[in-house]
């Protein structure tokens, strides 16, 4: 073979390669409404810069007559390249090759592609579209599983991993996404659970359908198991790409600049007449995060989880933070167990990767409840006090309305490690709500006793105690809050904090880890 026939060998493979499990299959793909894998890989980075590797591996089974079956590029793609010009790795399953199923090969080339991304210091990105391990390989099939989630465990922390569920992703192959940072679902087209409705029903009779069970909606506003539910493929790459640009490209840099049009010392003059008069009256939280943020971008995540609370990444003075607050438009606001799980996790995704943490506080309290007493409020409780205590990055707190009890303590108070706290003139820092405390003390009680009009003495009572105790400022005469603010302040006090605060430095004792309450 001559050097011209060579050269024609090779463009005939690639050729090859590229028509993924035949026409036929990527057909069918599309009449699905989803995209192949390729056409997936060449959305998600920047135009002409990505770069496959291990196009011609193929797997070596010879189980059950395999040696005779061809799986172009053994049903996975994986490659590096640049998003938003920055380098990415990342991976992309096949469904039209096999069904996209994982045997020994295409593990190891998964498990290559996120050694490459740790070595460069650089996120790795998943697209899933599986139909689970390849029978005919056994038991490599499970121990190529083992060996990605075992690279997803010792990565965690170090680089970004972003998994998106495309397709379906069952039984084993779920736990690979569930310990990435951030799990991304297509509605309607993308499924993840570990026993099928059908083994369902033949196990213990239960009747549900696939979307019901592990569809998008299904995991971002029930199990939690993911932050984002997207319209379409286009729809989730994008939004990967979106998140990106939030994140740095590993544990050891700082925070990504991205410039803004807009200045750190714009007041936010909305903010002073945002706070109801009326205590119980709602508001909606999102506001005052947008109106202070940098040309008011907020990439909420979790949105249909917990929807008591928020979370999501903008951006001030061209940097990016992380939000957490409290959202008075669902259960006034008040901590539960899906609360504290889906903020604590967030507070240790951001200070994994040196990205700042501001809260916005406005909570009652823990949600009272024999279901939430019983489901382990106190330990899920618990991990809350843990994250914030235990995350070093710069830490700032806005306290705008409530803010009592041991919820007081769980949001990011000076207690648990905030480095700034501001308040607004409407905060309520106290034990309890009036109502509450007027019931509880004793004093109260015994006048409230003697007193003829009994309901108009609770009412002065409640009137006193709010008067006396509902207020910021005793906790600033003790120093627990560092100044009391007008709210058209805030964005540039935030910006003041954490333009100060940039160089902090902050050492824990020596040790292996803590540990936790899981």
């Amino acid at each position: 073979m001559n050097v011209a026939e060579k050269i024609a060998l090779l463009k005939s493979k690639r050729e090859q390669v590229l028509e993924l499990g035949g026409e036929t299959r990527v057909e069918k793909q599309h009449k699905k409404g989803k995209l192949t894998a390729r056409e997936r890989v060449n959305l998600l980075f920047d135009e002409g810069t990505f770069r496959e590797i291990d196009a011609f591996v193929k797997h070596r089974s010879t189980n059950f007559g395999m040696e005779k079956v061809a799986i172009e590029s053994d049903g996975v793609i994986v490659g590096y390249g640049n998003i938003n010009g920055r380098p990415v790795f990342a991976y992309s399953q096949d469904f039209t090759s096999r069904g996209g199923s994982l045997g020994e090969k295409h593990a190891e080339k998964i498990c290559k592609i996120m050694d490459l991304a740790v070595k460069a210091g650089a996120p790795v990105v998943g697209l899933n579209d599986s139909g689970g391990a390849r029978v005919e390989e056994g038991v490599d099939a499970l121990k190529g599983y083992g060996d990605i989630f075992f690279r997803n465990s010792r990565a965690s922390g170090v680089i970004p991993q972003i998994s998106a569920i495309m397709g379906p992703c069952a039984g084993g192959a779920v736990y690979s996404p569930a310990m990435t940072d951030f799990i991304f679902m297509v509605k309607k087209t993308s499924h993840m659970f570990i026993t099928s409705p059908y083994v369902i029903k033949t196990v213990t009779g239960e009747e549900t359908t696939f979307e019901e069970l592990g569809g998008a909606m299904a995991h971002n506003s029930k199990s939690g198991n993911a932050q984002f539910a997207c319209e379409n493929d286009e729809d989730t790459i994008e939004q990967i790409r979106e998140l990106l640009e939030f994140l740095p490209n590993n544990n050891m840099e700082g925070v990504p600049a991205v410039e803004m049009d807009d200045t750190p010392d714009r007041l936010c003059e909305k903010l002073d007449t945002i706070i109801p008069d009326d205590a119980k009256k709602p508001y909606d939280m999102k506001e005052i995060i947008e109106e202070v943020l940098d040309e008011g971008e907020f990439f909420e995540i979790h949105r249909y989880f917990a929807e008591n609370c928020i979370i999501g990444y903008g951006r001030l003075n061209n940097q990016t933070v992380g939000i957490i607050a409290n959202q008075p438009m669902f259960s006034a606001g008040c901590l539960d167990i899906d609360a504290s799980d889906k903020i604590s996790r967030f507070i240790r995704t951001c200070d994994a990767f040196n990205i700042p943490l501001v809260t916005f506080v406005d909570v009652p309290g823990y949600l009272p409840g024999v279901d939430q007493e019983l489901g382990g409020i106190i330990r899920h409780g618990a991990k809350l006090l843990w994250s914030y205590a235990e995350a070093t990055v710069p830490k700032l707190t806005v306290v705008v309305r409530k803010n009592y009890g041991g919820a007081y303590i769980a949001m990011s108070s000076k207690h648990v490690g905030a480095d700034m706290v501001f308040a607004w003139p409407t905060a309520e820092i106290a034990v309890m709500g009036a109502k509450g405390a007027v019931e509880v003390i004793s004093n109260y009680r015994k006048e409230i006793s003697e007193a003829d009009d009994k309901l108009a003495k609770i009412q002065e009572k409640i009137d006193e105690y709010e008067t006396a105790f509902s207020v910021p400022y005793l906790a600033a005469e003790r120093g627990y809050v560092d100044e009391v603010i007008l709210p058209s302040e805030t964005r540039e006090r935030l910006i003041s904090a954490l333009t100060i605060l940039s160089t902090k430095t902050e050492i824990l004792p020596a040790k292996k880890h803590g540990n936790i309450p899981l």
